[in-house]
């Protein structure tokens, strides 16, 4: 495949044929950059395989360590993978689309194209149909918050009437709806927030139908540290603690003082001592570590702790029939009002690369969306 660097003029529309961002890698021990591209092939249709005219794209991290584990290694990787469009070709094989279906998906972790290209080439499987009332920038800004979403409330725990559940970070694009898929399926939602900004928005919060009061129960302001995560979660449960808790990263140690975001994160012993008899606690921590007292502690809670890694989804085929379920039901949910995306404004392609800066060095708080 070749590539070719080109300079991008924000004058006038010049991403054609399949120019899009990537994120190059320097060998050199160099702070990798993002640099538009452009591929000398246009793409053949064929097979199961699907030609998407891009509408929309919305930016995620790039996790280049988990590439490197699983043994993707490229000197030009592509950014943008959540894509919202229009089917304009079809490979003889495919079954569930046709010519100007609308469709929203997440390009799988090894793809070759950039989703903020102007046509991709995609297997089917990997798309789900967009419903008509939905936009083109919510469709994108939603589809991998709300696939993490279920991953976390309906696979790795189960959210249900009666169950309190801690979002930690609720105003982040994530946070915001896991809180609407736990108040959908009945659950108390406690939500932790880190700036006048995010209290405010999450008392804004509120069911699209119905009585119109706010989603979050309890809203713990750890703006400064001083409020006692541990206490304030015990007294809003009656002191039977929490059952299903959705971390944005723990301290490992006591006297480890670590900000993501300008956020003082929970200590894991507060988390392990939140949970109630039988709780689960689904986290983002790729690097946990339990010592025996922490594991005593969650034996005799008969406690669970899973690892929220969504791309799972895609590295196997065998759950391929429940992905695209999801796809779907995020799509039904975002359609019917269920869902409320917390979106920035639209980015125009030409200001991608510096979104993209933003949202790998995670100084993005809302979802980046580029509309192409």
């Amino acid at each position: 495949m070749l590539f070719r660097i080109c300079s991008f003029k924000k004058k006038k529309s010049v991403m054609v044929g399949m120019k899009g961002l990537y994120w190059q890698q320097n060998s050199s021990g160099e702070e990798a950059t993002f640099v538009f591209l452009e591929k000398d092939n246009l793409p053949v249709t064929r097979d199961n395989y699907v030609k998407v005219k891009v509408k929309a794209c919305a930016l995620s991290r790039i996790d280049d360590k988990l590439l490197s584990e699983i043994k993707i290694k490229k000197e030009f990787l592509p950014v943008g993978r959540e894509i919202a469009g229009v089917v304009l070709e079809t490979g003889n094989k495919v079954t569930f689309f046709q010519p100007n279906d609308e469709v929203v998906g997440i390009l799988p972790l090894d793809s070759e194209e950039s989703g903020l290209c102007e046509v991709v080439l995609v297997h089917e499987h990997y798309l789900a149909h967009k419903p008509g009332k939905v936009s083109w920038l919510e469709a994108a800004g939603t589809i991998r918050d709300g696939l993490r979403a279920y991953t976390a409330l309906h696979y790795l725990s189960y959210a249900t009437a009666g169950k309190t559940v801690l979002v930690m970070d609720g105003a982040s694009p994530f946070g915001t709806i896991a809180i609407q898929l736990a108040q959908h399926r009945g659950a108390k939602v406690i939500s932790t927030i880190y700036s006048l900004e995010d209290k405010q928005y999450l008392e804004r919060l509120t069911p699209s139908v119905g009585v119109k009061q706010p989603l979050v129960a309890r809203i713990i302001d750890e703006t400064n540290g001083t409020c006692d995560l541990t206490e304030s979660c015990l007294e809003e449960t009656g002191g039977l603690g929490v059952d299903i808790i959705l971390d944005a990263g723990v301290r490992l140690y006591s006297k480890e003082i670590e900000v993501t975001s300008q956020q003082l994160l929970p200590h894991k012993h507060d988390i392990i001592s939140l949970l109630s008899v039988g709780g689960h606690w689904v986290t983002m921590e790729e690097n946990l570590q339990l010592d025996p007292p922490d594991s005593r502690c969650l034996f005799l809670k008969g406690a669970t702790v899973s690892f929220l890694n969504d791309e799972v989804w895609n590295l196997s085929n065998m759950q391929q029939g429940k992905y695209l379920c999801i796809l779907e039901d995020v799509m039904e949910k975002l359609s019917s009002g269920v869902f409320r995306p917390h979106l920035d404004d639209p980015v125009p392609l030409y200001e991608a690369k510096v979104s993209m800066e933003m949202v790998q060095k995670n100084e993005a708080r809302k979802r980046q969306v580029i509309q192409l």
